[in-house]
């Protein structure tokens, strides 16, 4: 017998503190693991399977990311009441925000989407304890002003062989960046916040295996007087074969928006 398939694109968000990233793996507790729990619970008997359009690493959070659910047999009848019962079962630091059906067309990993990341971090101080699931604390006094040239020297098309974790064969390095700038944080906010912390902003279409965190491990160690920003202009052209070896923390990192176009 023909079983009927159905499509529906749904956006997360997220607290990644005490997940070992999205990817499902043995023994570890991870946000597709819990996900594909609660969702089994409230579909019961149907089939289903589900698809990310990306993979967040170990604490890292997200602000809105998105997953393709293949369903079989019935579709969902009411998208608000779904969303009740799929965030009731789910756990306090993941919520679903949006439904809606898409087509057999429709390929999350393939489609053409923009990601912007924040990564959001203090220097110079000692942070509330509160702050440790969002914001990295580096201790070092830090040069914002060399750090915010450095940061638009990401911004167009470069070499990012540099900034790409372990690279494969298969790796792309010639990438785009549509805006990277380096901000004073007025987007997230707490009463235990510091009075004052800043935000990497990068978007684009694509990004290397940890290409955020060594960018921002570069910035950091610009702002140290650790390296220049020669070296960062010199690392993003097509013959580099310069290495940054320190990666920030996951933990300041946030997928902040996910845009399908």
């Amino acid at each position: 017998m023909f079983n009927k398939k159905y499509f529906y694109l749904i956006k997360i968000q997220y607290l990644g503190y005490r997940f070992h990233g999205w990817q499902k793996q043995p023994k570890v507790k991870t946000v597709q693991l819990m996900i594909e729990r609660t969702l089994k619970f409230i579909l019961k008997d149907r089939t289903f399977r589900i698809l990310a359009a990306g993979r967040t690493d170990a604490k890292v959070s997200a602000n809105e990311a998105a997953f393709e659910l293949f369903l079989n047999d019935n579709p969902i009848d009411d998208f608000d009441e779904f969303l009740e019962l799929f965030n009731h079962n789910l756990p306090q630091d993941i919520r679903a925000m949006s439904i809606k059906e898409v087509d057999e067309k429709f390929n999350i990993i393939q489609s053409s989407k923009t990601k912007e990341y924040l990564y959001l971090f203090t220097e110079g101080q000692k942070n509330h304890p509160f702050c440790a699931p969002m914001i990295t604390t580096i201790l070092d006094s830090l040069n914002i002003n060399i750090m915010k040239e450095g940061a638009a020297l990401f911004q167009g098309e470069h070499n990012f062989k540099t900034y790409c974790y372990k690279p494969s064969k298969n790796s792309v390095f010639i990438r785009s960046i549509d805006c990277c700038e380096l901000v004073e944080n007025t987007i997230y906010e707490a009463n235990f916040f510091p009075e004052t912390s800043y935000i990497l902003r990068v978007k684009g279409k694509g990004f290397g295996r940890n290409q955020i965190r060594l960018m921002m491990g570069a910035l950091i160690k610009l702002g140290r007087g650790e390296i220049t920003l020669d070296f960062i202009r010199e690392s993003l052209l097509p013959e580099s074969t310069k290495v940054i070896e320190y990666i920030a923390p996951a933990s300041g990192l946030i997928l902040n928006k996910i845009e399908f176009e």
